[in-house]
């Protein structure tokens, strides 16, 4: 059974060490290598590519599986981690399901390696 995982979202005032700037906690370090693990994989990495860049912001995972030459399921199973993980979410509607990418999420990310 896997548990979500997300990270810890700092607003601007409060100070987070980035990577390169001072010593990570071992927490947290294990808190950033699980969503850099789930972003090692291409399909996933490109996938949260397709997302952000989404021209409504969001996509359906029916628009996701051609660009990817992936079948339905595998990208279900991917977009399934990555949700799992905090970095995007979805609305089902009607049959299909709506994702966008967590902004505040990927900005952790972005950010930490600063």
């Amino acid at each position: 059974m896997q548990t979500r995982t997300t990270l810890a979202v700092t607003g601007t005032d409060e100070c987070c060490p980035t990577v390169l700037s001072s010593p990570l906690s071992e927490a947290r370090a294990e808190e950033l290598a699980v969503a850099f693990s789930v972003l090692s994989d291409p399909v996933r990495l490109r996938l949260l590519s397709l997302l952000a860049s989404a021209p409504a912001g969001e996509a359906c995972v029916c628009e996701l599986v051609e660009p990817l030459g992936r079948s339905q399921p595998t990208v279900s199973h991917h977009l399934k981690i990555l949700a799992d993980a905090g970095l995007i979410t979805g609305d089902k509607r009607g049959r299909w399901v709506w994702y966008r990418a967590v902004p505040d999420q990927l900005d952790v990310l972005r950010n930490v390696l600063a």
